[in-house]
């Protein structure tokens, strides 16, 4: 099945809802069908063939075009499937999918898979805050899933954190995995100040070292070659993330924590300096 193409018509100003941009409410209508699913402009209800072009029947395969820093909630709890994105994105893209993927060719906005359980969501560009995060109110922030960015991300990326792995090529905000409850944090550049913080299991790598040291609640535990971590590299590696022998094989300081909660928590930092013997 072909894809659907679905192309901003013109730019705009106002913000749009649009949880109808997912495969799971375009897959088996037919193209007058697919425009006249709703969205939410500004205060107004809208029809999606109001404000985008769309081009074939629905798909489980949807290709957008535009400036759509404006549009909010692409993918929202899509199942399967998969969305291409050609440009800037706003804020929810991916919140809570479960499965399918989304490949974004532009920056994302904040609360990028949040609470995502499942799938895959890949950003050839940067993330702004709360990337994979919890919501306000909630217990649990990402679920399972992965989350790759290309570029930097912005603070308090996988924030209660649950399951699932974050890998930002770039750099990493502040708080990173703050009351994170487990899963992984991966990130090549440096990571920000007052990483893990509150976080209770879980664990955090920094390839690239630290931005501001880590907080006094964690403690330095040892040096050593994490076993674990050689197939996870070896993973990123596969999906086209600058990997080096070095690092597969290199030496990890080890610092547990965070020791005001329970403290099962674990931020490997990368020593440049050494080396595989």
């Amino acid at each position: 099945m072909s894809a659907t193409i679905v192309r901003l018509k013109a730019s705009i100003t106002l913000p749009v809802e649009a949880e109808s941009l997912s495969p799971d409410r375009f897959a088996g209508l037919r193209q007058e069908e697919v425009a006249a699913l709703p969205i939410l402009y500004g205060r107004r209800w809208l029809t999606l063939g109001d404000l985008f072009e769309v081009e074939g029947d629905g798909s489980e395969e949807i290709v957008l075009e535009g400036d759509l820093r404006h549009v909010k909630r692409i993918g929202q709890r899509m199942s399967r499937g998969r969305i291409n994105v050609h440009g800037d994105v706003g804020m929810h893209l991916g919140a809570e999918m479960r499965g399918g993927e989304i490949i974004v060719h532009g920056n994302v906005d904040a609360w990028a898979g949040a609470q995502m359980a499942g799938g895959l969501l890949r950003v050839h560009g940067n993330a702004g805050p709360m990337l994979g995060a919890a919501y306000p109110g909630e217990t649990r922030g990402m679920r399972g899933g992965v989350i790759l960015v290309e570029g930097d991300a912005g603070p308090r990326a996988g924030e209660r954190m649950r399951r699932g792995l974050i890998v930002v090529r770039g750099n990493l905000g502040a708080f990173a995995g703050v009351r994170m409850i487990a899963g992984s944090i991966v990130v090549f550049g440096t990571l920000g100040a007052r990483a893990g913080a509150g976080m209770k299991r879980g664990t955090i790598v920094a390839l690239g070292g630290l931005t501001d040291g880590l907080l006094p609640t964690f403690r330095y535990a040892c040096a050593y070659r994490p076993t674990f971590l050689c197939f996870y590299l070896r993973r990123l590696r596969g999906w086209g993330l600058p990997v080096t022998p070095e690092q597969i094989e290199g030496v990890f300081h080890r610092y547990t924590g965070d020791i005001t909660t329970l403290g099962k928590g674990e931020i490997l930092v990368y020593d440049q300096r050494e080396r595989a013997i």
